[in-house]
């Protein structure tokens, strides 16, 4: 308490967050508790006080989104002026024969000032009052609602990958980004929830229709049966108060109806005006005005016409061209004189001058830069958006953006790819060429210059366009420049994806697997395994080809192992058993036996010893019987690779690592597997055996 009176200030937020819930209960109090009428008139007032404040919010808003709360506004002030509805209605039927003055003097004043007292008059201003809200008011808004949202959820994919476009592009940064992002989606939701609201403002118009047939019924038979008046006399007192009634309810109505139109039907300036201003703009236009002017001056002449009217209005319109006409006649007002901004200290250095928050870089030459040329489509930069998306299918995590940027110490046509910091892929190509490829069917010889493809090593051909049909013609497969580049750093990422995966990808993976298994998280991390050091165990089986797209099957894993042990390399071997169903599937089909090379016994005996003599595992193997190994495993890996049959090597469990390290030198993509690590249900076919020693040595 003693903190609350030292700062009133911290009351602030308490108090509107209870407002809403305070203005809720008054409502349905109004509908259910009866008041005065001098109760009445002050909620009356306020009622066309927050109708008149919505309306000019919506006048002066530049774009809808600046009034993203109209929707639920709409609401709660439909239901406040039908619950004084309800309110009204229990007082003109209850008090209404002591007088007109018996309902407040707003209904009173509405219904005696404003129609002059006569009841007739007020049911047909009443009429057209209903007309104007219902037909053509609230149903156009209703209409542009539904068609605006409909298109706004159609163009949201369409918007989303704009963004992307530019995040890869660099036009643009991650928080620029996010934040568009929200924008795109806040405002799919804005028009949705407009396209229901129309429906709030058509039918508080019945309601108040169906409102003004009750009170005028019931004031009728409570006049003649309940208080023994005429009918003329009963017609005049409670039709004259339902009248009155209905109008200081339609008028707000119509105020609101008008400013849900305004929302709806607006157009997002550039220049970010509001509404009056950006009217105001298109209309200030010299050519607009003068034939108004003109055809206004030929009603004047004709014979019966207002001349005493037309003729002004004539000369208003003329006199407005004639001033727009000077205004853009005359020449522009000098641009202020700016401050000359203060000279540079050279002697201090900014952290902008040498970091750069991008992982992966893709530096270009000044001649391939028509490929990221939004006048001319940017080929590329679609390309490389559908290369993250596809490799973060692929891979299990979102692969960071790909920053472009022109570099002029490269060659015109040369591209590098970096990745943090270190160059992984470099290479050429030429935008206005494309590159033919032989992939071993083609046939003679293509005009151009020779080429490797920095992908694949095919032998290639850089072309001319017109000459692509010919070069398909031939068996050569024909791609433009975009594709190459795109590929190329398709194949880079894949190689080092370990260098793509850090803390940050990792915990959002574990956000991600958060809302499917919350516990399985939280046994985990941070305890018993840090962020980090979860984050080597997944960049190790990244490093072995094991992607992380089962992300649950692999924490689980972890999760058991993890009790036993926190060493990421000891993790690794033990979960990989667990994995090994993940990593055949890429081998062979559910009903194909699994192709598998093994060591002979006594080679395999000879390097357990070694890995027993050497715990640390870095000189395990004697460097010219890893040279045999390798000369006999790529020998005998050369029918199965020719036939594209995909097979691994299956090892004992103690020396896979330092075979795995021998063998990534010649076979990268060859996965080594342990016994334990192929399932027992699983056929397997021996291709080969590498020898024994002595056959090796021989």
């Amino acid at each position: 308490m003693q903190a609350i009176l030292s700062n009133p200030k911290s009351l602030l937020p308490a108090m509107r967050g209870s407002a809403l819930p305070a203005a809720i209960l008054l409502l349905v109090l109004l509908m259910v508790v009866p008041i005065p009428a001098f109760m009445l008139d002050i909620f009356f007032v306020m009622n066309i006080m927050i109708s008149i404040a919505v309306l000019m919010v919506a006048l002066n808003a530049q774009k809808p989104l600046d009034f993203s709360a109209f929707p639920t506004v709409l609401l709660f002030a439909t239901l406040f002026r039908l619950g004084l509805n309800v309110a009204s209605t229990r007082v003109v039927l209850v008090h209404g024969h002591e007088g007109e003055a018996a309902a407040g003097h707003v209904i009173e004043a509405f219904g005696t000032f404003l129609i002059g007292g006569d009841y007739v008059v007020g049911l047909f201003v009443f009429s057209i009052l209903i007309i104007i809200n219902m037909i053509v008011v609230t149903k156009g808004a209703g209409r542009v609602s539904e068609v605006s949202a409909r298109f706004t959820l159609d163009a949201l994919p369409g918007k989303q990958m704009a963004i992307d476009a530019d995040l890869n592009a660099g036009l643009i940064t991650p928080d620029e980004a996010r934040t568009k992002r929200i924008e795109t989606g806040a405002e799919a939701d804005f028009y949705g929830a407009m396209d229901g609201s129309s429906k709030f403002v058509k039918g508080d118009a019945v309601a108040g229709l169906l409102i003004l047939a009750i009170n005028i019924v019931g004031g009728l038979i409570l006049g003649v049966v309940s208080h023994q008046m005429a009918v003329g006399q009963a017609a005049q007192t409670y039709v004259l108060l339902a009248i009155g009634d209905a109008l200081v309810a339609q008028v707000p109505s119509l105020l609101l109806s008008i400013a849900a139109a305004a929302i709806v039907t607006r157009v997002t300036s550039t220049s970010q005006q509001d509404l009056a201003g950006q009217i105001g703009t298109q209309f200030a236009s010299h050519r607009t005005w003068a034939p108004v002017a003109g055809i206004l001056g030929l009603l004047a002449m004709l014979p019966g016409m207002p001349f005493l009217v037309l003729a002004p209005a004539a000369g208003i319109a003329g006199f407005a061209s004639w001033k727009l006409a000077r205004q853009k006649s005359a020449p522009p007002p000098p641009p202020p004189v700016e401050a000359l901004p203060e000279a540079a200290d050279l002697s201090k250095i900014g952290w902008e001058e040498v970091a750069d928050t991008c992982h992966i870089m893709l530096d270009i030459g000044y001649g391939l830069v028509p490929l990221v040329d939004e006048r001319k489509g940017a080929p590329l930069m679609s390309r490389i958006t559908g290369v993250r998306r596809q490799l973060s299918k692929e891979l299990g995590f979102v692969v960071p953006q790909v920053k472009v940027r022109d570099d002029i110490n490269l060659a015109p046509y040369t591209y590098r790819i970096s990745i943090g910091g270190v160059v992984v892929g470099e290479d050429m190509a030429s935008a206005t060429e494309m590159l033919a490829l032989d992939t071993g069917q083609a046939v003679g010889m293509l005009n151009g210059k020779t080429a490797k493809d920095p992908t694949f090593g095919l032998d290639a051909v850089w072309i001319q366009p017109g000459d692509s049909d010919a070069a398909t013609g031939a068996g050569y497969l024909v791609v433009d420049a975009g594709t190459v580049i795109a590929t190329h750093l398709n194949h880079v990422l894949t190689v080092n994806a370990t260098e793509l995966l850090g803390p940050d990808e990792v915990q959002s993976l574990l956000d991600g697997l958060k809302d499917r298994a919350a516990n399985l998280v939280a046994a985990l991390c941070p305890a018993p395994l840090s962020l980090t050091t979860l984050t080597q165990v997944l960049r190790a089986l990244l490093a072995e080809n094991i992607t992380l797209k089962e992300f649950r099957r692999i924490a689980a894993a972890i999760v058991v192992v993890a009790q036993r042990t926190q060493d990421a390399d000891e993790i690794v071997e033990l979960i990989r058993p667990e994995l090994g169903a993940l990593i055949i599937q890429k081998l062979c089909g559910v009903r194909e036996p699994l192709r598998v090379m093994t060591l002979e016994g006594q080679l395999e005996a000879l390097l357990g010893q070694a890995m027993r003599n050497d715990p640390s595992r870095r000189h395990a193997i004697e460097p010219d019987l890893g040279r045999r190994i390798i000369d006999a495993l790529t020998h005998a890996a050369q029918p199965l690779m020719a036939e594209a049959k995909p097979f691994a090597l299956v090892v004992q469990p103690s020396i896979r690592v330092a075979i795995r390290k021998l063998v990534k030198t010649c076979l990268p993509d060859t996965p080594v597997m342990s016994f334990f690590e192929v399932p027992e249900d699983k056929a397997v076919e021996v291709v080969a055996v590498i020898g024994a020693p002595e056959a090796i040595a021989a």
